[in-house]
């Protein structure tokens, strides 16, 4: 099964391109390894300090291999002084479902 999240953060006041370029330096970075299905970065277009990014996972292995990835660490720890969040906020994803379960 795929592992999807949301994972949001607001960039302080005055750190929004700085952030924006580390985030765009890790997404081609994430976007090779073999199980990442999707890694795209957003802003909020009435917040543009606020990021979101929508991640795609062939399967819980890929994202724990995602996790362990060698440059996982260092973006985060350099990230955490230039957000408003003690860390980026996770939002785990379920597909909701068959056809039958959709809302009308």
């Amino acid at each position: 099964m795929k592992k999807t999240l949301l994972a949001e953060f607001t960039a302080r006041e005055g750190a929004r391109d700085e952030v924006a370029r580390m985030i765009g330096e890790y997404a081609l970075k994430v976007r090779e390894e073999e199980g990442n299905l999707a890694f795209d970065v957003y802003t909020k277009a009435s917040a543009p300090r606020a990021f979101w990014i929508f991640e795609v996972y062939r399967d819980e292995d890929a994202f724990q291999a995602h996790l362990k990835a060698p440059y996982g660490g260092p973006f985060n720890a350099a990230l955490v002084p230039l957000i408003e969040e003690d860390a980026s906020v996770l939002t785990f994803l379920d597909p909701l479902g068959q056809a039958s379960d959709r809302l009308a």
